[in-house]
């Protein structure tokens, strides 16, 4: 009898391991470069909060990279998000994430940008943009946002810079 347990919890060991392994591969290309540096080149600010957020390696994070700094007013919807529709299109790769997590940031059709801040299974689909780390309940009101291009950051001065450090972490549009 022990050994049939044994076996059971090393087989569920071992593909907990194995699924921890690829989530690290997989988010290790988004969280940090070869020095360690986070891959993003924006700042966001919501309520006058400062957040980190890493964003998606597409050409919808660039086009609307190029189009910033900007501010919305972002709208509540369902007490989990917050959107605004933009005053332009933005190239779309849609899918279905099955689960969006508090702190996902996408793009709704090409031109509804989505913050979420509580977790949930959609069926919606989305073009993923980034994700935001810490990010407080945003409570029912409407936010101020601004999305703003990051200056560069010279590590040789500053080694201890927030905008240099890893970040160890990681809803439904009607």
């Amino acid at each position: 009898m022990k050994k049939i347990i044994i076996t059971i919890l090393s087989i569920f060991l071992i593909m907990n391991l194995t699924s921890c392994t690829d989530k690290e591969n997989n988010n290790s290309n988004n969280i940090s470069n070869e020095s360690g540096e986070l891959m993003n080149n924006i700042s966001v600010v919501i309520n006058n909060i400062n957040y980190n957020i890493l964003l998606e390696d597409n050409e919808t994070v660039n086009k609307f990279i190029e189009k910033l700094p900007q501010t919305f007013e972002m709208h509540e919807l369902n007490e989990n998000e917050k959107y605004v529709y933009l005053d332009y299109s933005l190239p779309t790769d849609q899918t279905n994430p099955k689960y969006i997590e508090a702190g996902d940031v996408m793009l709704y059709g090409d031109n509804c940008l989505v913050i979420f801040y509580k977790s949930f299974n959609t069926t919606y689909s989305y073009t993923k943009i980034g994700h935001i780390y810490d990010l407080l309940d945003l409570g029912k009101d409407n936010v101020t946002v601004t999305f703003n291009k990051k200056t560069p950051v010279d590590n040789s001065q500053n080694e201890e810079s927030n905008d240099n450090k890893k970040v160890p972490h990681k809803k439904t549009r009607k």
